[in-house]
């Protein structure tokens, strides 16, 4: 019975297999380890003749925000009276 049961196991498997591989193909995805190996590939081509590891890219909206910040302050004083301009601006 366990024999059995372990063989329905991988056929079922092999067959999730199939479908998942028709998925890739249908999509044009990667399976996650040929994905890890070519970005790891691409990072150590990349490093070749660089002494130092290569930076992290910092992700949109990470980091310094003054300068969205105080666009979006210019804008609302746009919209305020003049009087209220001149003492949100000291």
């Amino acid at each position: 019975q366990e024999e059995e049961r372990k063989a329905k196991h991988i056929r079922m498997e092999a067959e999730r297999e199939k479908v998942r591989q028709t998925i890739r193909d249908k999509y044009g995805l990667k399976k996650k380890e040929e994905k890890e190996a070519e970005e790891k590939a691409a990072m150590e081509q990349a490093c070749e003749g660089s002494l130092t590891r290569q930076k992290k890219a910092i992700p949109r909206g990470c980091g310094d925000d003054e300068e969205d910040e105080e666009s979006i302050l210019d804008t609302v004083l746009k919209y305020l009276p003049g009087p209220l301009q001149d003492m949100f601006k000291k």
